[in-house]
């Protein structure tokens, strides 16, 4: 290693000071700070130009590059195998948390903001049959341009088996693919060194705009909320990688910068080109990586879906609407499948609440009570999506014994912050 590149501040480091420096921005200088919005939009949107492209190629390598349909099929059964059972566990961990807890007891309903937004957003009521249609895209181009996951994963699944299954006459494609995917690596390692400037405007615009000041009537619900996060990645998550002995904390060091970006930014679009590659360098398989985590996108978003169960309640216990066993039971049932297309569309989180409390007869205004403050947990519930589906790639990797213990101890002996420069040069 060099002397000039241990002098140098890594990444990650630039990242958490300009994540600090906004929140400090944001406190001393808040009416400057709600100006910063357009410097994090601009560098989101850079983000999202690289996502259609890279989860695109991604899949068509994962699948087509396999070259093994049984190996494929074994691999897809175990990802959603783990999906569900993540998933499934986040809705009841949101559940109990708010049952014991009981986050809106207390909170005034006078405080109601954009009423009128929420009840828009409930319009758009959960139709199952309908979620299940719209995952196939009528045009493609289309669905790229709007950034619809489920609709550009499908596409993609089918494009990869249709590649595979052509022989020779797809090899070229798998190699333009292949290309696509290293070049968008590139892509987004020009793009990183930008990360610290939009994270300040990002993060300072949140803090100004929404102070402490907005937080303490909710503030219950947030800390419940990021309570339950805490508890669902030290049961589930940590708990998954000691029963597939892999250690957690050498995994999340890896993990250091893609989880700093999707927690300042609230979006996992931002961390998914360096979360693909870091996976990578931890010594997972390419076909394992460009498979599981662009699926995982769309289907196992756990941060998100433990907050809609602990929403539901929260506002039948604002409304003082007694909320029985059977009906949690049922809700439950209902956000299994409900979740799986949160990634669809913009704002889906909120959509998905606003839908299921109409759907069990809650007041639509109460979504409104969240509105303020849902950036605030979007931030947590965002982290915790990705570093789900680094888990869930890690536990694939380990149930198809494509991730051995000698490369582990590999991965655990990195500095990826070197490797990060290695690669940016």
């Amino acid at each position: 290693m060099s002397a000039s590149r241990k002098k140098g501040i890594g990444l990650s480091s630039q990242i958490l000071i300009a994540l600090i420096l906004g929140v400090v921005f944001g406190l001393c200088f808040p009416r400057y700070a709600m100006a910063l919005k357009p410097v994090g939009d601009i560098f989101l949107r850079m983000i999202r130009m690289i996502v259609v492209p890279l989860i695109f190629s991604a899949l068509v390598v994962g699948i087509a590059g396999t070259g093994d349909f049984k190996r494929l099929g074994r691999l897809s059964v175990k990802t959603f195998v783990w999906f569900e059972f993540a998933t499934t566990i986040a809705l009841f961990i949101g559940l109990v948390v708010a049952n014991v807890l009981k986050p809106g007891l207390g909170v005034n309903v006078g405080n109601v903001g954009d009423i009128s937004t929420a009840s828009a957003a409930a319009k758009k009521t959960i139709d199952m049959m309908a979620m299940v249609i719209d995952i196939v895209p009528t045009n493609i181009v289309d669905s790229m341009a709007h950034g619809n996951l489920l609709q550009i994963v499908f596409f993609s699944v089918f494009f990869g088996v249709a590649t595979a299954t052509a022989g020779k006459l797809g090899e070229p494609v798998v190699k333009f693919a292949d290309s696509v995917l290293q070049c968008m690596f590139h892509f987004t390692m020009y793009v990183m060194k930008l990360a610290p400037i939009g994270v300040f405007g990002a993060i300072a615009f949140t803090v100004g705009k929404y102070g402490i000041v907005m937080l303490l009537p909710l503030g219950k619900l947030i800390l419940c909320l990021y309570f339950s996060l805490i508890v669902f990645i030290l049961v589930v998550l940590v708990g998954a990688s000691l029963l597939w002995r892999v250690n957690f904390y050498h995994l999340m060091r890896a993990l250091k910068e893609p989880l700093m970006l999707a927690f300042s930014t609230a979006s996992s679009e931002t961390a998914l080109p360096i979360l693909i590659e870091r996976l990578q360098q931890f010594g997972i398989p390419k076909y394992i990586v460009t498979f599981v985590v662009p699926t995982g996108y769309s289907f196992n978003l756990d941060g998100g879906t433990l907050y809609t169960t602990m929403a539901v309640l929260f506002i039948a216990q604002v409304y003082g609407v007694h909320f029985g066993l059977g009906q949690q039971i049922l809700l439950v049932l209902t956000l299994v499948m409900a979740t799986k297309g949160m990634a669809a569309v913009p704002g889906a989180v909120l959509i998905t609440i606003a839908g299921t409390v109409a759907a069990f007869g809650l007041p639509v205004e109460g979504v409104a009570l969240i509105m303020g403050v849902d950036r605030i947990m979007d931030m947590g519930r965002t982290a915790t999506n990705v570093i789900g589906n680094a888990v869930a790639t890690v536990v694939v990797a380990r149930w198809e014994k494509a991730l051995p213990d000698s490369v582990l101890q590999e991965a655990y002996a990195k500095d990826f912050d070197e490797v990060a420069e290695a690669a940016a040069e």
